[in-house]
């Protein structure tokens, strides 16, 4: 869904994904970079522009373009499945450009969306999940704090139609205090 909200956390700014960003965010994209995603690679502009026209026609998804301080497209990562009934949302559909991983990117998007999401929204549980192969992302998703819930199997169909499994985290509206210094003591150093 179209939005306007814009997060900002140390180092980065998450502003509403457009399709200006599109080239930028295709020249980060590689299939070792992409693997575990759901849709297929995007080669060319117009595939990255479809990305981004999907994401904006998904109810209950807020895209967002990453830019660095200085205003270098560094990757997306999104909320989805938002529920404010329920107190629940996901955040997911994250990937960045080869240069940013590893480093404070990752610690510094998410310390933005859990705190707007605990802080702003009064959620109760922000569930993350990466595709079950996908070691760099679980090592990852742990790294900031989820909690693993468990793998549905055979929960989603990969761009070649083969089935994959899906590992499923959260951080629970109790345990973000905890999350929230680590991951500020990680942004720190």
């Amino acid at each position: 869904m179209l939005h306007d909200l814009t997060l900002d956390a140390p180092g980065v700014r998450l502003v509403p994904l457009s399709e200006d960003h599109a080239p930028a965010l295709l020249a980060l994209i590689d299939d070792a970079l992409w693997a575990g995603m759901s849709v297929p690679v995007p080669r060319a502009t117009a595939d990255m522009t479809a990305l981004v026209r999907a994401a904006h026609a998904a109810p209950g998804r807020l895209a967002f373009t990453v830019l660095g301080d200085d205003g270098t497209v560094r990757g997306s990562t999104s909320f989805y499945d938002v529920d404010h009934g329920q107190g629940r949302c996901e955040v997911g559909w994250t990937y960045y450009g080869r240069e940013w991983w590893g480093g404070s990117t990752n610690p510094a998007c998410k310390l933005a969306l859990f705190a707007h999401a605990f802080d702003g929204w009064g959620m109760q549980r922000v569930a993350l999940r990466a595709d079950a192969r996908n070691a760099r992302s679980i090592a990852a998703i742990r790294r900031l704090g989820g909690v693993p819930e468990g793998v549905l199997r055979s929960h989603r169909v990969a761009p070649d139609g083969s089935r994959g499994d899906t590992a499923y985290f959260s951080v629970l509206a109790d345990e973000w205090p905890a999350v929230r210094r680590g991951l500020q003591e990680r942004l720190a150093h």
